[in-house]
């Protein structure tokens, strides 16, 4: 070989190297942009709070992850790489959209409560298009990176052909997402997490089947029960706004006014299941189970209720988490989503439930002001490019200026008792996520409370203090109705309205366990939530 050979070879093979190099290069670029919610929450963070054990874990981990990632990049066929790198776009977009509008990285409780929310898709692509419209930017750039990287790192001329190298690749690409359940590894990374967190939401355990109600009606207090009970669960109305809008429409109907009230949670999911099981606030910690209460259901059939549920937003499966275990105990599901004047039609459905015979306990979940809240009231009302406080108040106004007289024409009032409330409230600062956000604000959980009630409960509450309540407590008021001893009820679960909450206690996204034994996501304090 001529010495002008040899330097042209020598050449060569550093200019594959540098290939490889640069395709290295854009590989970590691209995995990094897709992991940017895992590096900074569980290597960044870490770092920051002094945790540098952890943190070199989680970043050992998502190194490997990366590393065999990059192998089958380069290494694997053509269309084996097209199929990963599509089924990894799904799962990178997934979380980069989730992290863009919350500001987290994504876990089973949180893919969980986004299935039990599908049906608000549509609300948060509009409400987020910018931010959703910057994560599928932020995916396509991680994609093309990747592509590339595998592009320049094939020109290189150094890879080996390892045909033969097909089945191990394909089984070592499945080991990080083994260890992730097997070991005390994280975070599994932003490409394959989708498709191990929908592994462990499919196969958790079933429900449990929910307790019967240890408690029984009392004779004196079942005979003053009112044949009717309704709960009205709004959804996103704050108390506020709420105060100012709908208030003085009602000045001449006599109703118990609570003042501001906390929500159970700052969002719809975890707030209704709270609602529908019951708390024991005293006790409440990350072992809770409220798939296992008896529940409002339980309580109501037991004390000789029919029960029914109207739905305002969904047509189809049940939502906000309403398991096997609870829908067995309504008698009767209502679908009644419609367009803006849903909840005037719930209004004259519950109106005539009302006046029915028998005994029933209704909760009535209405569409209420959801972002986006132009959606509620019709176009033209007010200019398009509308503020979003003055959109609020529009959608609130059109969905409530009619409901409580619609609710209450004709009705015996003796003979019913009504609670009025929301799921959470709202954060109308602009450019703030409205409500669910990681780090909530009391406003998210500022909502009203209102109770129509026959004279005979009403007067009870003459000298309720108008502030200190948590929609805890709306449970436990409501059996004493039913006929429950309040003296049991209270120590079971919360003070009546007659007096403060005895401990404010709310939810995260994972309110129900994914497994037996599984914390969940609770807190509890003295102060107000979103409070320090």
């Amino acid at each position: 070989m001529t010495g002008a050979g040899t330097k042209e070879t020598r050449r060569a093979r550093r200019g594959g190297w540098g290939w490889i190099a640069v395709a290295a290069l854009l590989f970590a670029a691209g995995f990094a942009l897709a992991n940017r919610f895992q590096l900074t929450h569980s290597v960044l963070y870490r770092l920051a709070a002094g945790d540098a054990a952890s943190a070199a874990t989680a970043f050992l981990f998502l190194s490997m992850q990366a590393a065999l990632l990059l192998a089958a990049s380069w290494l694997l066929p053509r269309r084996w790489f097209a199929a990963i790198l599509a089924l990894a776009g799904a799962s990178i977009l997934v979380n980069i959209g989730y992290g863009q509008v919350i500001g987290a990285p994504l876990d089973a409780a949180t893919l969980d409560w986004m299935l039990a929310e599908a049906r608000q898709a549509g609300n948060a692509a509009g409400e987020f298009t910018a931010p959703l419209l910057l994560a599928v930017a932020q995916t396509v750039a991680a994609l093309a990176l990747l592509a590339g990287s595998r592009v320049l790192a094939r020109r290189s001329g150094r890879l080996p052909a390892w045909p033969r190298a097909l089945p191990a690749l394909l089984i070592l690409l499945i080991v990080p997402s083994l260890a992730y359940r097997l070991a005390d590894v994280w975070p599994e990374s932003a490409e394959r997490n989708l498709y191990g967190l929908a592994w462990d939401v499919a196969t958790a355990e079933a429900p449990p089947p929910r307790a019967a109600p240890a408690l029984r009606p009392t004779p004196e207090g079942a005979a003053l029960a009112p044949r009717h009970i309704v709960w009205v669960i709004d959804e996103s109305v704050a108390r506020a706004p709420f105060e100012r809008i709908i208030g003085p429409l009602l000045t001449r109907t006599p109703h118990i006014d609570f003042g501001v009230t906390a929500a159970m949670a700052n969002c719809s999911a975890p707030a209704h299941v709270a609602l529908r099981s019951g708390v024991d606030v005293r006790r409440a910690g990350p072992g809770i189970d409220l798939r296992r209460t008896p529940s409002i259901w339980g309580y109501a059939r037991a004390a000789g209720y029919r029960t029914l549920l109207i739905d305002g937003q969904t047509s189809g499966a049940p939502q906000n988490l309403l398991l096997p275990p609870e829908r067995a105990l309504i008698e009767r599901v209502l679908s009644m989503k419609g367009g803006i004047d849903t909840d005037l039609k719930i209004a004259d459905r519950l109106n005539a439930e009302l006046k029915s015979r028998g005994r029933t306990f209704s909760y009535a979940v209405l569409r209420g002001v959801h972002f986006q809240y132009r959606d509620h009231y019709p176009l033209g009302t007010i200019p398009a490019d509308a503020p979003v406080a003055r959109q609020y108040a529009t959608a609130l106004a059109w969905s409530k200026r009619r409901f409580f007289a619609r609710l209450l024409a004709g009705v015996d009032r003796d003979d019913v008792a009504i609670v009025y409330t929301s799921d959470h409230g709202q954060n109308l600062r602009p450019g703030a996520l409205p409500h669910c956000s990681r780090e909530p604000v009391a406003d998210e959980f500022r909502v009203p409370l209102l109770a129509f009630l026959p004279a005979r409960f009403a007067d009870h509450y003459a000298e309720a203090p108008r502030d200190g309540h948590s929609a805890s407590q709306i449970l436990p008021a409501t059996l004493g109705w039913m006929g429950y001893d309040s003296a049991a009820v209270a120590a079971r679960y919360d003070n009546d309205l007659t007096r403060p909450t005895a401990r404010y206690v709310w939810f995260g996204r994972a309110v129900i366990p994914i497994a037996a034994g599984g914390e969940v996501d609770v807190h509890a304090g003295s102060n107000f939530p979103g409070t320090k």
